[in-house]
C-alpha cells in the first residue's frame, strides 16, 4: 500500500488530494496546524482507516522536524510526498516588512524543503520515491502584490528541478504543479502588509476551477509522469506570453487586476 504524506490538507487543494489518494488505497498522512479540520477531512475520506493525522506548523521548523519523525518512526518510509501547504501575499513590495518576507519564504520554500530532505534519504535506500510539489503560475513570472509568494515558488522550481537531476538514477520522480486560479480559500488567508490576513475572496478565484477539479488533472499528470504541469485556465496565457512574446507580459502585468 503506498504511503502518502499531504500537507494543507486541512482544506483545498490539499483536502481534494487526500481524498483522491484515498480513494485509490494508498495509505495517507494528513498534515496541516488544524487537527479538528484534518479530522473532518479524514471521516470524508474513502478509507478513514488508513487515514493519519500529524499535525505541524509550515512556520515552525521544530514542528517540522517532529512531524518527519514521527512519520518517518511510525511507517518507516514515505512514498509520496506533496508538498501543498502553503500561504499567499496581498501587499505591495513598498509597503512589505521584511519579516512577511521572510514568513512567506519559510512557509511556501523552506518548510517543504525540510520536509524533502528529511524522507529523501529513505526514498534513496529504497530507491524509489515521488515528489509533488504545488507551486503556482506565479512561480513562472513576476505579479502585482505577490512579491514573496512568487520568490518562494520561483525557489520551489530551482531546488526540484535540482533534485530529480541529481537522483535521477535512483528512480525519484518529481512533479511541480502549477495552478491557476482555483476555487480555494488561499486569497481569505494571504497576508497583508500588516501580517493579517486579507478576508477577501479575490473575484477570479471564486470563479476558479474547482479544487477537486484541480486534484483530479494532478493526479492525472502524475501518473503520466509529468515534470511540470499547469492546471488553468486562460490565465495560463501569461506563462505563454512571457514565455514567446516577454514584451507583451511586461506590457500587460502591470494591468492585469491582481484580486
Amino acid at each position: 500500500m503506498k504511503i502518502v504524506w499531504i500537507t494543507g490538507a486541512s482544506s483545498g487543494i490539499g483536502e481534494a488530494l487526500a481524498k483522491a489518494y484515498s480513494k485509490e488505497g494508498a495509505t495517507v498522512i494528513l498534515s496541516s496546524r488544524k487537527r479538528e479540520a484534518l479530522e473532518k477531512v479524514r471521516e470524508q475520506c474513502a478509507y478513514p482507516e488508513n487515514c493519519h493525522i500529524v499535525t505541524l506548523d509550515l512556520n515552525d521548523p521544530a514542528s517540522l522536524q517532529q512531524a518527519a519523525e514521527t512519520v518517518l518512526g511510525q511507517f518507516g518510509y514515505v512514498d509520496v510526498l506533496v508538498n501543498n501547504g502553503g500561504i499567499s501575499q496581498r501587499s505591495l513590495v513598498a509597503e512589505t516588512p521584511l519579516d512577511i518576507d521572510r514568513k512567506i519564504m519559510q512557509v511556501d520554500y523552506f518548510s517543504g524543503v525540510q520536509l524533502a530532505k528529511a524522507v529523501l534519504p529513505s526514498m534513496l535506500a529504497r530507491k524509489k520515491g515521488q515528489f509533488v510539489v504545488i507551486s503556482s503560475i506565479v512561480g513562472v513570472f513576476g505579479f502585482p502584490q505577490r512579491s514573496a509568494y512568487s520568490a518562494a515558488k520561483h525557489a520551489i522550481h530551482g531546488f526540484y528541478e535540482t533534485l530529480r537531476a541529481e537522483n535521477k538514477a535512483s528512480n525519484i520522480r518529481v512533479t511541480v504543479v502549477c495552478p491557476g486560479r482555483i476555487l480555494t480559500q488561499v486569497s481569505l488567508h494571504a497576508l497583508k502588509a500588516d501580517g493579517k490576513e486579507y478576508g477577501v475572496m479575490d473575484h477570479a478565484q471564486a470563479n476558479g476551477i474547482t479544487a477537486e477539479e484541480c486534484a483530479r488533472r494532478i493526479m492525472k499528470g502524475v501518473k503520466r509522469g509529468k515534470k511540470e504541469m499547469y492546471v488553468c485556465r486562460k490565465d495560463v496565457l501569461m506563462v505563454y506570453f512571457r514565455r514567446y512574446i516577454p514584451s507583451l507580459y511586461y506590457a500587460l502585468v502591470s494591468k492585469v487586476k491582481p484580486n
